[in-house]
């Protein structure tokens, strides 16, 4: 897995690990908003995907002296959320209302006004499609998807988060992208990239 650490992370995330409040703040209101929206995958119970977080961000702050110094801070971060968010999945599954976390993640469309305003309507109506498209896709596939697009992360990022091999992430992804070109023929494949990076960035949740 490649080391996409800048100058600027290094600097942030180390002063963490010196306990430094404004940095630690700085970290949450970077990342926050990307762990909800990983999290509404999983769960629709805000008060949950809000309490993993704290307790994320807890742990990182207590534990900050044992954290090593050259992390990929998205991709550290979304590893350990993911940990949390599976074990309160599983231990709650009948509470939440949900399956466990290895057969369910979502995709919902939801746009807001502004972009219902901007977008044309044919374009509306595509990326409807391709959220249906994408929801009948296998859990794992999806997620492969999200992270690598909404999350900008590498292939060697996602297969780490989602604890499978590198070929095997590839494979999810490639198996995705013929299932969602087949079903939709009217979109052509760099069309259809751009939508769906387009559309998986669109969510957003202020805290």
């Amino acid at each position: 897995m490649k080391d996409r650490l800048t100058a600027e992370d290094s600097i942030l995330w180390n002063n963490v690990i010196l306990g430094d409040q404004q940095a630690y703040r700085e970290l949450y209101d970077i990342y926050a908003d990307m762990l909800f929206r990983y999290g509404l995958r999983y769960v629709k119970d805000t008060s949950t995907i809000k309490d993993c977080i704290q307790d994320l961000f807890t742990s990182l702050y207590h534990h900050r002296h044992n954290l090593a110094r050259n992390v990929n801070i998205r991709f550290y971060l979304l590893r350990s959320f993911r940990r949390k968010i599976h074990q309160v999945v599983k231990k709650n599954a009948a509470v939440l209302h949900t399956a466990s976390p290895e057969e369910y993640f979502s995709i919902v469309y939801e746009p807001d006004a502004e972009q219902l305003q901007i977008a044309a309507e044919q374009q509306q109506e595509m990326l409807r499609l391709l959220a249906r498209e994408l929801n009948e896709l296998p859990a794992r596939q999806k997620e492969v998807l999200f992270l690598k697009f909404n999350c900008s992360l590498s292939y060697e990022e996602v297969a780490g988060i989602m604890k499978i091999s590198v070929p095997t992430c590839r494979t999810l992804a490639y198996r995705a992208f013929r299932q969602l070109r087949s079903n939709m023929e009217k979109a052509p494949l760099l069309p259809l990239m751009f939508l769906l990076t387009a559309w998986l960035s669109r969510q957003h949740y202020k805290f």
